[in-house]
């Protein structure tokens, strides 16, 4: 008779461990890479976008306003405001299968540009963020 006076609180200590251990396998899972993959794109590091420009075959993608883009910009990054991003597919991105990294000042814009590329079929699109946390060269003008 005494098993079963202790059930009840096994069957609540067992109950209450699980979710904590769930919890703590998606934490490590999670936390192993500093990149994730949110909404059809994946968010980088400015190292990892180095990296790739340097390897070549990126389309690089300034997603601010002609102004913000003229007054310092990454080089080789060609200019598609967030806001002309809409329901059809930009004429500068022919391919919908190429590698596309874009970026804005802070991150917020090119979330938001990453996403309507995912839903106009992209399907390789990393999210730099913002040039303000760009440690590599910039360059002004209108030029990419």
């Amino acid at each position: 008779m005494t098993k079963f006076r202790q059930l009840p609180i096994v069957l609540i200590l067992v109950l209450l461990l699980i979710p904590l251990a769930a919890c703590g396998a998606t934490q490590s899972s999670s936390s192993s890479s500093t990149e994730e993959s949110t909404g059809g794109y994946q968010s980088i590091s400015p190292e990892t976008a180095q990296a790739m420009l340097e390897e070549g075959g990126v389309t690089l993608v300034d997603v601010r306003t002609q102004s913000e883009y003229e007054s310092a910009h990454i080089p080789g990054a060609i200019l598609i405001p967030n806001e002309t991003i809409a329901d059809t597919q930009p004429e500068a991105l022919p391919d919908k299968n190429a590698a596309i990294v874009v970026y804005c000042r802070s991150g917020r814009r090119s979330a938001e540009a990453a996403s309507k590329l995912a839903a106009l079929g992209y399907t390789d699109i990393y999210d730099l963020g913002g040039i303000i946390d760009w440690p590599y060269d910039t360059v002004s003008g209108s030029e990419p």
